[in-house]
């Protein structure tokens, strides 16, 4: 993956200072729980979701497992069609591809519609370097470019920010990349999606080359699907003369009647819509409409990685929905930016760290950014097992030993083992096995128990350190039971 986010602290860290911002906080406690509270409405409305859930899963799962033959028959599908498929092994091979792409045409700027593997390469930032423009134009994504900023979110990547910040963005910043804001902008919707349609026009008028990713590719036909909400993906896609998509290769479908499931539990699970207002389908080119080059670029970047771990490959099902995000009480109070990468959340948690590996800080991290509370893999539209996934990378991580740093470089060191765990084991497993003991010692707690810290020392800081110890009751549960008779009142 890119090298985006790299010195971005680990997880706890940055979370402890992100849920001190009462004002992320409160953006983010809204636009979830408006989101999520759709969803639920716009799922109850079909009553086969279940089997969708399940033919989804299946597809996906299906399609992974053989993703080899159906990655060939997309490219002979889509040669077929008159486009031109580039293969990339990794960020930077990627990034080259896109870049001489552009140069050949000879434009220095780029359209693009909202895509997670650009994003996920770092494609605007190798843009720039080589002399090349790269305008958003999907709004929330137009909202974080404007404002130096970087996304939160899968769905809504400026979902941290206001309606009143995003005024104050568009007024300083829309003069340096083009058309300014009007003036006497206020922070109505209405003014500020017309600010930025205004604003985003002559760039679609102008533009010669647009990047676009998508949400599926079927094998069948070499046909790619875009879904979107805005139209600024039309836009891109129709308007220049030479469009350029940069996929996941584990975006693939086999048939055309695989999507149809799709184009019911996606739209549902994002934005709680039955249907996305604008849903874009290109096979190839053609002379008559739309561009007269047509590139498609598979990136692996980690990919065949994960596909070999048979319990961390169901993260490659994701289908982008978000729904993991909105109902994550981690995320809510933690945001994206925590994260350290453009897949937030509890997927970005399984999903980051097997593509990118564990070696740094913040991914060996990332397993542990979840209370496992099991919300993500109920509304999951494919069924992905967050919880299993995160657990196996605990597992991981531990089995290779902790991440350090030494000097300027973070290493992974090897697993010295857990004496003070196996101490603490030993010690339990002696409690339970001398009850009088254990009641002596529950009694003892229970009597100093305001004298007991609300972190633990020494080892224990590793545990403590993201949580508080629980509070002891006054009074043993075995003497309470005795003393009430099993709480039917008064011993026998």
């Amino acid at each position: 993956m890119s090298g985006t986010f790299v010195g971005m602290p680990a997880f706890p860290k940055a979370a402890h200072e992100a849920v001190g911002n009462q004002t992320l906080r409160g953006n983010l406690r809204h636009a979830t729980h408006t989101i999520r509270g759709k969803r639920e409405k716009a799922v109850a409305e079909v009553s086969d979701w279940a089997e969708l859930r399940e033919a989804g899963k299946r597809i996906k799962d299906h399609t992974l497992r053989h993703l080899d033959r159906y990655l060939v028959q997309l490219e002979e599908s889509v040669t077929a069609a008159g486009g031109i498929v580039h293969w990339a092994a990794d960020a930077d091979e990627a990034n080259r591809i896109v870049t001489q792409l552009v140069k050949e045409t000879g434009e220095s700027e780029v359209v693009k519609v909202k895509s997670m593997a650009t994003q996920e390469i770092g494609l605007n930032e190798a843009l720039e370097e080589e002399g090349i423009r790269a305008y958003e134009t999907d709004l929330a994504e137009l909202i974080v470019q404007l404002g130096k900023d970087r996304p939160s979110h899968i769905l809504v990547p400026a979902i941290h920010r206001n309606r009143g910040e995003i005024r104050d963005i568009f007024e300083r910043e829309m003069g340096e990349w083009g058309r300014p804001a009007p003036d006497g902008l206020t922070d109505t919707p209405a003014e500020l999606a017309e600010a930025a349609r205004l604003h985003l026009r002559e760039k679609f008028l102008r533009a010669k080359v647009g990047v676009s990713g998508a949400n599926f590719m079927i094998a069948e036909t070499g046909t790619l699907v875009v879904v979107e909400s805005e139209g600024n993906g039309r836009m891109c896609l129709t308007l220049p003369e030479t469009l350029i998509s940069v996929v996941g290769i584990e975006k693939i479908l086999p048939t055309w009647q695989d999507l149809e499931v799709f184009l019911q539990t996606l739209p549902r699970s994002s934005t709680a819509e039955r249907m996305n207002p604008y849903t874009s389908m290109w096979t190839g080119t053609s002379d008559e409409d739309g561009p007269r080059a047509f590139h498609l670029v598979l990136i692996d970047n980690g990919r065949t990685d994960t596909l070999a771990d048979e319990v961390g490959r169901q993260a490659l099902r994701c289908i982008r929905c978000s729904a993991c995000l909105n109902v994550c009480p981690v995320y809510e109070r933690a945001g994206g930016h925590a994260y350290g990468s453009v897949y937030p959340g509890p997927i970005g948690a399984i999903l980051s760290p097997q593509l990118r590996g564990t070696q740094s800080e913040v991914d060996a991290s990332l397993p542990y950014a979840s209370s496992l509370c099991g919300a993500c893999y109920e509304v999951c539209p494919v069924a992905i097992d967050i919880p299993e996934v995160l657990v196996h990378l605990r597992e991981r991580i531990v089995e290779g030993g902790p991440v350090v740093r030494e000097g300027n470089k973070v290493v992974l060191k090897p697993a010295k083992g857990h004496a003070a765990e196996r101490a603490a084991m030993r010690a339990a497993r002696w409690a339970f096995a001398h009850p009088g003991a254990l009641r002596t010692g529950q009694r003892l707690a229970s009597r100093t128990r305001r004298l007991h810290p609300r972190k633990l020392p020494g080892p224990g800081k590793a545990w403590s350190g993201t949580r508080d110890l629980p509070p002891l009751p006054a009074e043993p549960f075995r003497d309470w039971w005795q003393r009430t008779n099993g709480g039917k009142g008064g011993a026998k």
